[in-house]
């Protein structure tokens, strides 16, 4: 219930955006594109807070070219999964993921960079809570928007 009290909330949020300036309220609507790059991170996060790596993965393009940049550059989707699979071997490890302050940034038709924070919230025996910042660029692909490149910090 809580989750799509959030999924509700962020919609909202990312489908209006209520400047007020002389007192009158201005409605706009966000790019159909915007909502589509949100979709895979809200997507991202309710697999992630089910214990589901692979359907949590599928937001990355199944490439040996897809980045993911941490504290080294990992390439490849077969990689990251499996760095994924090694670091965070159950529920318990993954704890429950949140994105927020989450900024799109289109770059063309095709590609768009998102910005953002997560924070993942875990008992001390399994990791301890962990929290930092976050770049993507997404591509348009036959199958969707996948992430081809992750920069994660934290």
């Amino acid at each position: 219930m809580a989750l799509r009290l959030r999924l509700a909330l962020v919609l909202i949020a990312v489908f209006f955006v209520a400047p007020l300036s002389d007192s009158q309220q201005t409605l706009t609507t966000v790019p159909q594109q915007h909502l589509d790059v949100i979709k895979v991170l809200v997507a991202q996060e309710e697999a992630w807070n089910r214990g589901d790596l692979e359907a949590f993965a599928q937001a990355y393009n199944d490439s040996p070219d897809t980045l993911f940049i941490t504290t080294s550059i990992n390439r490849g989707f077969a990689g990251l999964l499996e760095a994924y699979r090694r670091n965070y071997p159950n529920k318990a490890a993954m704890g429950t993921l949140s994105y927020s302050d989450l900024e799109v940034h289109p770059l063309d038709e095709r590609f768009a960079v998102v910005i953002g924070r997560y924070t993942l919230e875990r008992g001390k025996k399994d990791g301890g809570n962990a929290e930092g910042i976050f770049s993507l660029v997404l591509e348009k692909t036959a199958k969707g928007w996948k992430i081809v490149v992750d920069h994660t910090t934290g």
